[in-house]
């Protein structure tokens, strides 16, 4: 995503550093609001899910109650993003990276020769087997991951601070190879647990901390190293979401008006709620995927306008398509469900998860960016009907199909392009284009 889009998105909007910039020049100020409170509420999620697996795994690791650790990581993370700013976060990602290779490296050698497989559960746990869930996973993941990064402000921030989209290609390109064999070893670590015992096949609320249920069953020595492992990455994690909830808030709500301790103290206010939350949110899965659900039904009517044939596309179509993706989850539900109001409800908050064993989690995924792309055509059908008639009404000429004057930009050096026309609303990155 990042390196494909990320490089047209730059030239689009060369002045920003994330995604709402390019929003706001593209579909106005609205659509930019409209955008930014879906990140900062994206977000909120992913800090809440932090936290909860935090105090859930310190639980499963130490038996002890994990509220301290989480106290005290909000703590000290707030104090080092307040003083050293995003720039923190740069070097804490550096330290998140080493810990990651090195809690795998651990894990993976001392699973080999600590952990006995009980044969009998191999096929009692039926996972070599296909299944209704597989399947269906195999669309609903790539939906959901692809476009909730959209609304992760960090991973856009780095976007725009690559030096060249050479540079960018390589750093995706070595991130997304390290990640996938990062989920493969962990995602095989939960097999692992399944069939040594570790978890009961059983208990499928607690399959997310399957893997740490592995560690936990390793000598104490290794559990330290894990421990120590473990909330050093949360906490490098959790820092880079207080910076870009505060370059959100600062940035696309007042527009770098307050003073951005006026910002940090908000993000400090915030916490309060998110460390509530988290304490009372022991689904993670669940979080997530409510985020995956609102991201799927907004991206696909977002990134249309970086097509240069959707010049007549606005902001009022991006955010009717996306309050309409979420919309007609709800009424999937209603069918889906036999008009039942309650359970049509739940469903956006997908409260089933993703193993109810039926076609409720899939259904959703499927109705959310389908019917936020119809929406939005349907809201622009509408604008432009409402603009012809107000067209003839005042006598004024029917603009609204016009295409938008190419503005000539000249690509870097580095950029392997020499010119390029781009389509845009606008030139100026810090104007905004039109909402209707």
């Amino acid at each position: 995503v990042f390196g494909v889009l990320g490089p047209i998105i730059r030239r689009k909007c060369p002045d920003g550093f994330v995604l709402t910039e390019w929003t706001r020049q593209r579909y106005g100020t609205i659509a930019g609001l409209f955008l930014s409170i879906c990140t900062m509420i994206t977000i909120f999620l992913y800090m809440v899910a932090e936290l909860s697996a935090l105090q859930q795994i310190v639980t499963a690791l130490t038996g002890l109650d994990g509220l301290p650790a989480v106290i005290v990581q909000c703590v000290v993370t707030t104090i080092y993003t307040s003083v050293g700013g995003f720039k923190v976060s740069f070097v804490t990602d550096n330290i998140q990276g080493a810990m990651v290779v090195g809690l795998i490296i651990i894990g993976v050698i001392a699973v080999g020769v600590e952990t006995k497989i009980d044969r009998s559960l191999i096929e009692q746990s039926g996972y070599l087997k296909p299944s209704l869930l597989g399947w269906q996973l195999i669309y609903i993941l790539p939906v959901a991951i692809l476009t909730n990064d959209f609304f992760l402000s960090g991973f856009w921030m780095r976007t725009f601070a690559s030096k060249t989209d050479k540079d960018l290609w390589i750093g995706v390109s070595i991130a997304s190879v390290v990640v996938c064999i990062i989920l493969t070893l962990v995602g095989v670590g939960g097999l692992l647990a399944a069939w040594s015992g570790a978890w009961p096949l059983a208990d499928v609320d607690t399959g997310y901390l399957s893997f740490f249920l592995l560690l936990g069953q390793l000598p104490g020595w290794v559990v330290g190293i894990v421990l120590v492992m473990v909330v050093s990455l949360s906490t490098a994690a959790f820092d880079s979401f207080q910076s870009a909830m505060i370059s959100t808030g600062s940035n696309d709500l007042f527009r770098n008006k307050l003073s951005l301790w006026v910002i940090r103290a908000f993000v400090i206010l915030i916490i309060v709620p998110v460390v509530v939350v988290a304490l009372k949110s022991p689904d993670i899965l669940q979080i997530f995927l409510i985020s995956d659900l609102v991201s799927a039904a907004v991206v696909p009517c977002l990134v249309l306008g970086l097509s240069e044939e959707f010049y007549w596309y606005r902001g009022f179509d991006f955010v009717i398509g996306g309050l309409g993706g979420i919309f007609t989850v709800f009424l999937f539900g209603l069918v889906y469900y036999d008009g039942n109001v309650t359970m049509a409800g739940k469903l956006i908050l997908l409260e089933g998860g993703l193993y109810a064993n039926d076609w409720s989690a899939f259904g959703a995924f499927v109705a959310a960016p389908i019917g936020g792309l119809l929406w939005a055509f349907a809201a622009c059908s509408l604008r432009l009907a409402a603009l012809f008639i107000l067209a003839r009404i005042t006598g004024r000429r029917f603009d609204a199909l016009d295409r938008p004057i190419p503005q000539a930009h000249l690509a870097g050096a580095d950029d392997g392009i020499e010119h390029e026309r781009v389509w845009e609303q606008s030139a100026d990155a810090k104007t905004s284009g039109k909402f209707f």
